[in-house]
Parts: C-alpha cells; structure tokens; sequence
C-alpha cells in the first residue's frame, strides 16, 4: 500500500514558527514533525510515499530527503503556483495513486493510531473510502463527523466548545481510499476533497467507513498546542524542557515548560517560561520571557506581511515576540 502525506500548507496559525519552513518542517524533540509521520508509515510496513509540496517546499524537502532516515522512499509532487486543495494534491499524484488502495494522511500529527485496523475494517466494509475517526474529548475546533451504523453520513460545523450531551467525532487526518475515488476527481481541480468527494459519494449512496479509534492522537497546528504537545511527550520527564542542538546557556538562567531550538543563546539571569525560542535567539541578560514564540527580527524583516491568521507580535530589540494568551 501506498501513502500520501499532506505536507504543503502554510502554517500560519503557527507563524512566526513557520517564517523559513513549512509546518510538517518545524521540530519537534530532535526531528522534524512529518518526519515523524513518515516513521510511523513504516512503523506498519508502508514504505512508498508521496509527499505534495506548495509553501516553502526547499524546507520539507531538507528535513526528510529521500526518505531514507525514516524508513520509506519518498516522491514528491509540487503544486504551483497555487496550492490545489486535497482533492487537487491527489488529481496531481493520481499516476501514482491509482493502481490500487492508498493511504492519506496529514503532515501535522503525531498519533500511535492502528493502521492495520484501519485498514481491515475499511476492507471487511466494502467502503470505497474510509475515515479515521475520535472523539472530541475536548470539543475542540474541529469539525464534526456524522456517523450512523459504522457509516459517514455527513459533516457538521465546528465544535461547540460549550456542548452538552455525547461527545462529537472528529477526523484524525487518515483516511483509506481505493482508486475509484478519482472518478469523482476531475483533472485539474483546485479543490478540499470534502466538496468534491466525499459529500458526491454520500449523496449517492456510496459506502464511506467510519473507523472509530480512542488511540494517542495529536495536531500541531497553533503555537500553543505545539508547546502544550511537545511538552506532553517528553512523557513525564523532570527536565519540562526541549532543548535543541548547540544550546549556550547560563548557569544562573532559569528555564522551564519551554522548548529551545537549535543555537539558543541564553544569558545570564534571563528567565524563560513556557515559551518557544526559535533558531539563534538571544536572550540577553535579565530578560524575563513568559507565554511567548520568540524569532530573530532578521526573519521578519525579510519575510513580508504578516498572515492574518497568526497571532499578534512585535519587535523587541533583536527578536519578534509573539505573546501565547491572546
């Protein structure tokens, strides 16, 4: 089986984290976070993989290369000069795809989810496409997943983080299809594959599989649920830090529930936590840095205007300060 990892979005909810690279590109505990999802693709045998690239592709391709550190073998598909949407990411990749079932999955989870699972029951179902579902524990923004019988009947709006009653499901990003989809997929389409698949599909009457899983699931796509993630993995650990390589930190700095990137500088009796530090920070002496993402000035300088979508910052002597509690 084949797999695709949608890795070219841009990432500005994640911005200034996401200023030079993509977000499947941005660290997380020592390797890059789609390179975390292609080890899991191999964790259950799947080593074939396409990657779709649009928004800094350079940086996507830096972290995983050919995929050999991680297990697959990796070919990339580039859309340009506009992003295609996930049907569109799959029309572009459709000589690779169509031959048999294929995997999808999102460049921006870390999950210990079964494929295998996944995958028997969509094949015992006779869907032609399968989602991977979960509860919404939290009743996060994410959107609901209508489901009757094993079977996805449609989709609802964002979740209301007030609710009451049984908890709502959402997707988890994975989802099984067999080639016929692309019968659905014009050539040339620039479009998310909800529209252009799967409401068709329901509306017709096809087979769309629910497969509902209460596995370890997590999405880095803000900057404080990056934070709160990456320190969640460290599984307990006294420490309640991530440190990048080539750190040069005081001994009388103090530093806690934050993670550093690669060649921080912190002096010293500076304070910083929970915070992100990006790569060559400094933070000077007696600064005190609390609920901040923190890049070097330089970044932003040359990078143009600022996403809408990203959370408010300002310029702070070297660095862009972007404050976690807006």
């Amino acid at each position: 089986m084949k797999a695709m990892i949608l890795a070219a979005g841009y990432g500005t909810r994640l911005f200034p984290l996401t200023v030079d690279r993509t977000k499947p590109a941005i660290p997380l505990l020592g390797k890059p976070l789609v390179g975390y999802v292609a080890e899991y693709l191999a964790e259950f045998g799947i080593e074939d993989v396409i990657v779709n690239l649009h928004h800094q592709p350079e940086s996507v391709k830096q972290a995983l290369g050919d995929g050999s550190d991680f297990g697959v073998r990796i070919h990339y598909t580039l859309e340009q000069p506009s992003i295609l949407g996930t049907a569109g990411a799959l029309d572009n990749a459709r000589d690779h795809l169509i031959d048999d079932t294929f995997l999808i999955i999102n460049g921006k989870i870390v999950t210990d989810i079964d494929i295998n699972a996944a995958v028997e029951a969509h094949r015992s179902s006779g869907a032609v496409a399968t989602m991977v579902l979960k509860e919404n524990s939290r009743r996060e923004s994410f959107s609901e997943v209508y489901v009757e019988s094993s079977r996805v009947t449609g989709f609802g709006d964002l979740a209301d983080p007030n609710g009451k009653g049984d908890l709502p499901l959402m997707f988890t990003g994975i989802h099984i299809l067999e080639p016929s989809v692309f019968e659905y997929i014009p050539r040339g389409v620039y479009s998310d594959i909800v529209p252009t698949f799967y409401n068709p599909a329901i509306r017709k009457g096809e087979m769309i599989g629910a497969h509902l899983t209460n596995a370890n699931w997590f999405e880095l796509s803000t900057i404080p649920r990056y934070l709160e993630i990456s320190l969640k993995l460290l599984n307990g650990s006294a420490e309640r830090m991530v440190v990048g390589r080539n750190p040069r930190i005081a001994r009388d700095a103090r530093l806690d529930d934050s993670v550093l990137w690669d060649n921080v500088t912190i002096e010293e009796g500076a304070t910083v936590e929970r915070s992100i530090i990006g790569d060559d920070v400094v933070v000077r002496r007696g600064d005190v840095l609390r609920d901040v993402a923190i890049v070097r000035r330089e970044m932003i300088d040359s990078f143009g205007a600022i996403p809408e979508k990203a959370l408010k910052g300002e310029i702070v002597g070297e660095n862009y300060i972007v404050s976690l509690t807006q």
